[in-house]
């Protein structure tokens, strides 16, 4: 994949462990997309998804040696970009605005369409986008989300039922002749 010897996540880990920064190097190539990715689409900036991409590799590369399983590390550094973008979120704008969400609803002719979330969460306020994000895409529950967030479980519920239903209604108008 790239040119180094190790060929799956324990091994860069372990040698990585062992002070080899080729294989640091890789295993961040490896993994920087997936976590620029989810910074992205939770965040809405690219600017501050970069940062929390140098951000959560520094955090791994500060805590390598606690990182214990391999094969587990994916799922690691996606969440510390999770958690690195909802602080960010919490930093800029504490609360959510859901009024905004009918408005955004009304630009998304087909909830189905993958190109379609893009710009739905574009337009989302900052909260609501990490929220929906987390729940639908990458499978948080509500307990997470609220002990995330430092919320009840029910102000998940609240935001993220709020925005799927004005999409189902939108949809719903849009199918009746």
């Amino acid at each position: 994949m790239d040119g180094y010897a190790a060929t799956d996540d324990a091994q860069l880990l372990s040698a990585a462990q062992r002070g080899d920064r080729r294989a640091f190097a890789s295993l961040y190539r490896r993994h920087s997309p997936a976590v620029f990715g989810l910074a992205l689409r939770v965040l809405g900036d690219r600017n501050a998804a970069e940062d929390i991409v140098q951000d959560v590799f520094l955090r791994a590369l500060d805590q390598i040696d606690r990182i214990r399983d391999g094969d587990r590390l994916s799922g690691w550094l996606k969440r510390s970009a999770a958690n690195a973008s909802i602080d960010l979120i919490r930093k800029r704008r504490p609360e959510a605005d859901p009024e905004v969400l009918e408005q955004i609803a009304g630009d998304i002719t087909d909830p189905s369409d993958p190109l379609q979330l893009p710009r739905l969460l574009d337009g989302l306020p900052p909260q609501t986008r990490a929220l929906l994000w987390l729940f639908v895409v990458e499978g948080w529950t509500h307990t997470e989300l609220a002990e995330r967030f430092g919320r009840s479980e029910s102000w998940s519920k609240s935001i993220i039922s709020r925005v799927l239903q004005q999409l189902r209604t939108r949809v719903s108008s849009e199918q009746t002749p």
